[in-house]
């Protein structure tokens, strides 16, 4: 942790290769071609609504969780969302134990896509 972190009890999440962004940021860093954008809720929440392109892997099935995960590029950055943002931030720290270099995490979920 760094002198301010330390002072100001500010802590990064998992080191540097997790990053929470803003609607905006992530919206510019998903137009792009071949994205790794992953919705982590329920099939249900889902079918209600999600990010175009977004593959769907619920956070709340661990055995398929891993599995699906294992078929991405874990060289590539990949973006995550729930819906609140509290599922997806759980889901970027295991992708970072299973070798993920990089993961963005949407702040505030789907909630605030809208």
């Amino acid at each position: 942790m760094s002198l301010l972190g330390t002072l100001f009890g500010i802590k990064k999440e998992n080191s540097d290769n997790i990053e929470v962004l803003n609607r905006e940021a992530f919206a510019d860093a998903i137009m792009v071609k071949d994205v790794q954008l992953v919705d982590v809720r329920t099939a249900s929440e889902y079918g209600g609504g999600h990010i175009k392109n977004a593959n769907n892997i619920d956070f709340f099935n661990p055995s398929n969780f891993e599995s699906s995960f294992n078929k991405f590029d874990k060289q590539k950055p990949i973006y995550l969302y729930c819906r609140s943002g509290a599922r997806s931030r759980k889901a970027a720290k295991k992708l970072i134990n299973l070798g993920f270099s990089k993961v963005y995490d949407l702040k505030g979920g789907y909630m605030q896509w809208g």
